[in-house]
Formats: structure tokens, C-alpha cells, sequence
């Protein structure tokens, strides 16, 4: 899983079929111990999840098992809102 946050949506009229009506969301990955921010990529939003939040991440079979479809073309799929990430012996 990956930490990260949401920094934009992607909009696209021409797509895959099984793609229509599914939200896209530009996500950039957190690095948990320094909250240093690294690369981004799109993903499939599955729970409503807004520009600025924090948010946990899937990828590959865990994607498309979050969205209930082995078979549609996604990569990463948000499945989770984060209230607060704790490490004990940081100060982030």
C-alpha cells in the first residue's frame, strides 16, 4: 500500500468503457518517515476522496480486486481516507 496525497483529477472523453462513471484522481506518493513528496500517478477513486486529503493507495491485483473487476485496465485504486499516520519515534 502507498501513502499519498491528492493533488488533482484527470478528466478524459475517450476511455474504456468499464472506465465511465469512475472518478480519476492524480496522486502524489508520500514518503511516510520523512513526508517527503515523490513521484505521482493517476488513480481510480473508490471512496470519495477530495483534492489536499490524504490517502491510502493500491496497486496491481489489489486495484482491480477493490473495484470488484479482475479484468478492468486500472493500475491503482484509492480505497481509504487517512485521519493520521503515527510512527512512533518521528516527529512528522
Amino acid at each position: 500500500m502507498i501513502i499519498g496525497v491528492v493533488i488533482g483529477n484527470v478528466w478524459a472523453t475517450k476511455k474504456e468503457d468499464v472506465l465511465n462513471g469512475r472518478k480519476l484522481m492524480v496522486v502524489q506518493r508520500i514518503d511516510a518517515a520523512s513526508n517527503e513528496l515523490k513521484d505521482s500517478f493517476v488513480a481510480v477513486d473508490c471512496v470519495g476522496a477530495g483534492i489536499g486529503e490524504q490517502v491510502l493507495v493500491v496497486t496491481g491485483s489489489s486495484a482491480r480486486m477493490a473495484l470488484s473487476n479482475p479484468e478492468i485496465p486500472v493500475d491503482a485504486a484509492i480505497v481509504g481516507i487517512l485521519d493520521q499516520v503515527e510512527i512512533p519515534g518521528l516527529q512528522n
